[in-house]
């Protein structure tokens, strides 16, 4: 027994490492994005490559990260346990064979998304790094997790187009906003390494008014995104139920405690990402 988890297997502490679960984030946008682009019929061919562009980015993402903040994660109490999950040069070796199966899948599926590959791993990458000299680090993850719709919308028509321009926004703003909902846990950690955060900046109180900022400025361009993707009635129907949990999520970390932000950190942004999937694809099939 390990960690209050008996008989954990190496598969399952390498999917606690890279947080696999939240995967669901991130993937309903660039799958949403798919869709339109692809009037609701990809081919098979195309949602598979996508979906493997997709989790093998992120895993390099996330194993980027867990390198990069190794000796930090020891000294923060919310992340001590982490190194011990993977040593670090099995997490060297997965981060470059997740690296080499992302730029050989974006090369099967078209020139274009090959050609980009490089600047899509720099991109989600630049993020990890980006805490040790800006304030400002909540929006290059959002803007890392807009890589996701921006590169499904290439991968089915080989060029960019407004629509997912708007998705991307919106992913921005809800990232930067849930991240400094998340960032509040790690306020007396961040002061005391020097690490830059709009918490650290602004305070708890002003960073979360800010966050609802953010998701405002989401919804209201997940509102546009429907517009000029003209998705119809019944995605606009699934917005309220958006903005609902955007508000269970603020409310609930208003609490300021631990189990409540990690609760609707999970539990209202898996459920934002699966209505906006399922209501895209009804509105497209």
């Amino acid at each position: 027994m390990k960690d209050g988890i008996p008989n954990e297997t190496s598969l399952t502490r390498f999917m606690r490492l890279i947080r696999f679960s939240h995967t669901i984030f991130a993937l309903p946008f660039g799958l949403g994005a798919l869709l339109v682009a692809t009037h609701g019929q990809p081919p098979a061919r195309l949602l598979a490559l996508v979906l493997a562009c997709m989790v093998c980015a992120r895993t390099a993402a996330m194993l980027f990260n867990r390198i990069v903040d190794w000796s930090l994660d020891q000294r923060n109490p919310r992340t001590a346990g982490r190194h011990q999950l993977i040593s670090r040069p099995v997490a060297f070796l997965l981060l470059a064979l997740s690296t080499a199966a992302f730029v050989v899948t974006a090369a099967m599926i078209n020139h274009t998304t090959f050609l980009l590959s490089p600047l899509a791993l720099g991109i989600i990458f630049f993020y990890s790094v980006t805490k040790r000299f800006t304030a400002a680090s909540h929006f290059f993850l959002g803007f890392a997790l807009a890589v996701a719709p921006a590169g499904a919308w290439i991968a089915a028509t080989g060029q960019l187009a407004l629509a997912p321009l708007l998705l991307g926004l919106g992913v921005v703003g809800w990232v930067a906003g849930f991240d400094l909902i998340y960032a509040t846990q790690d306020l007396e950690f961040d002061q005391r390494e020097g690490l830059h955060s709009l918490v650290v900046r602004l305070g708890i109180a002003r960073a979360m008014r800010l966050a609802q900022l953010l998701h405002l400025a989401m919804f209201l361009a997940l509102l546009a995104f429907g517009f000029v993707a003209a998705l119809g009635p019944i995605y606009f129907c699934g917005m309220p139920l958006v903005a609902g949990a955007l508000v269970y999520e603020h409310r609930s970390a208003a609490r300021l405690d631990l189990a409540g932000i990690n609760r609707a950190f999970f539990q209202s942004n898996a459920f934002v990402s699966a209505v906006f999937l399922i209501t895209v694809w009804a509105a497209v099939a």
